[in-house]
């Protein structure tokens, strides 16, 4: 006689006892019950800069933030424009930040070298 197959119905119930050849049949009577279903999904993401720099030195805020001008102004149009400017050197600053900056030097505020962008923006 063959050993029968105890199986555990996916809510609950009884045991079903059944032989282990009526499991291996491939009649439509032996289709496995679905053990759950997916009624909802809800999928979080994160981005951020491709920068090993993760605070404006010129202000100190995190790049991932507005720098301290958008911070300062409501206006929503204005501060979705704050975006991170990335130099030659590869350092990164706020965009407001580093213009500001350049108003009176032309160099990188954190090694002294002359300020070239490499990346701007998105």
């Amino acid at each position: 006689m063959e050993t029968g197959i105890k199986e555990t119905p996916a809510g609950g119930g009884s045991v079903i006892d059944r032989p282990s050849s009526a499991v291996h049949s491939s009649s439509p009577s032996s289709e496995k019950t679905k053990r759950f279903e997916t009624k909802k999904l809800n999928a979080v993401a994160f981005w951020a800069w491709d920068l090993s720099v993760d605070t404006c030195a010129i202000c100190r805020n995190l790049i991932m933030e507005h720098c301290i001008e958008c911070q300062a102004i409501r206006d929503s149009e204005t501060r979705d424009e704050c975006t991170v400017a990335c130099g030659v050197c590869n350092h990164a600053f706020h965009f407001h930040c580093i213009c500001r900056w350049l108003k009176t030097r032309h160099v990188c505020p954190l090694d002294n070298s002359q300020w070239e962008y490499q990346k701007f923006g998105n």
